[in-house]
């Protein structure tokens, strides 16, 4: 991956994102792309949106949600202790002891997640479910009054962020999904920035999917396409305990997943696969017998009704802190979003027959 890239990735993840509260890597977004992009807007929800070409036709649409799970200050006790609750699907058993960091208006504040040690959990706690409700972020505060000088109800809470390298090109951190979506539809942009395209390309850095899908659906109606592809994290198989006859077999590092379904425009997944073979661009494929649950949901069903189609990440231990992708993969989506966007005319049909 060329070091401008890569470098567009470190800081995305480095740069938090929960739902609702997006706009410091919705800046680092619009920095990136004002060299390659004709135009770049943030709408009233605050998706960002870099055109190209914007007065050509069809208009396309890429879109990869920027936001993030996450947390929020819910209540302060006497201690000084922040009880919580859930931004987007977090699952309460990657939480005892985790590092997260408090973005308040007077800088982030680290803090850890707490709750009962196993040595003092009764029998009938030991191995129970997980609750948020036994769980607290404590940021060293020594009673209420000193934590809410810097604290407010309502600051969303991320995992500590960051990007490690681990074997191979395989990359781990808290928000590949879905920064891995934001980076491949912008450098989809970029790379389609040196051709001449005909239609219109706007790549949107879309905001809320996790609270549902709200970023996409408002600048999809705005941007009024014919043409629409959504890229997002999808479940990599290949590691234990995942039944392979129920999730299908994915990998990491096999190239990105195109998947095929009600949500999927016959015509537009044709298209991506044929693109793929020719350009000699690694891809698997994936079933997706109903609604996909990301932003290509309510992309298909803008308006009149929208050309979808989705490009999928294989994605290691979603929504957890440490999330795995392959650096390989990505470039691959990019390449294949760029090239198939390249052969897009007026001509191109899309009706299914």
């Amino acid at each position: 991956m060329r070091k401008e890239s890569y470098d567009f990735l470190k800081t995305i993840q480095e740069t938090p994102s929960p739902s609702g509260f997006e706009q410091p890597v919705q800046r680092v977004v619009r920095e990136r792309m004002e060299p390659f992009a004709d135009a770049i807007e943030t709408d009233v929800h605050g998706s960002v949106i870099a055109s190209l070409n914007p007065k050509g036709f069809p208009r396309v649409m890429l879109a990869g949600h920027c936001d993030q799970i996450g947390m929020m200050v819910k209540y302060i006790d006497d201690n000084g202790y922040l009880f919580f609750a859930q931004i987007g699907g977090i699952d309460p058993s990657v939480l005892p002891g985790l590092r997260v960091v408090v973005h308040t208006a007077h800088g982030p504040i680290d803090g850890v997640i707490g709750r009962k040690p196993v040595h003092v959990l009764k029998p009938e706690e030991r191995g129970g479910k997980t609750e948020l409700r036994d769980m607290w972020v404590d940021i060293g505060a020594k009673d209420k009054k000193e934590t809410e000088r810097v604290v407010s109800i309502g600051d969303p809470i991320t995992f500590h962020l960051g990007l490690t390298h681990l074997g191979g090109d395989l990359v781990t951190a808290p928000a590949f999904d879905n920064k891995s979506g934001v980076f491949v539809v912008m450098e989809a942009l970029r790379l389609c920035s040196v051709k001449k395209i005909k239609c219109a390309l706007f790549a949107v850095s879309t905001v809320q999917e996790e609270i549902g899908l709200r970023g996409a659906k408002t600048s999809c109606f705005g941007i009024d396409p014919q043409v629409g592809i959504a890229v997002d994290v999808t479940h990599a198989t290949d590691y234990p305990d995942i039944d392979k006859r129920v999730n299908g077999d994915i990998k990491i590092g096999s190239g990105p997943t195109i998947p095929r379904g009600a949500n999927i425009n016959p015509k537009l997944e044709t298209m991506l696969v044929k693109t793929a073979k020719a350009k000699r661009l690694p891809f698997q494929m994936e079933a997706s017998p109903g609604a996909t649950g990301t932003d290509a949901n309510v992309i298909q069903l803008t308006r009149a009704g929208v050309a979808t189609a989705l490009i999928g990440i294989p994605n290691r231990y979603m929504h957890t802190p440490t999330e795995i992708v392959s650096l390989s993969d990505l470039e691959a989506a990019a390449k294949l979003v760029s090239e198939t966007v390249a052969t897009i005319n007026r001509r191109t049909k899309f009706i299914p027959e």
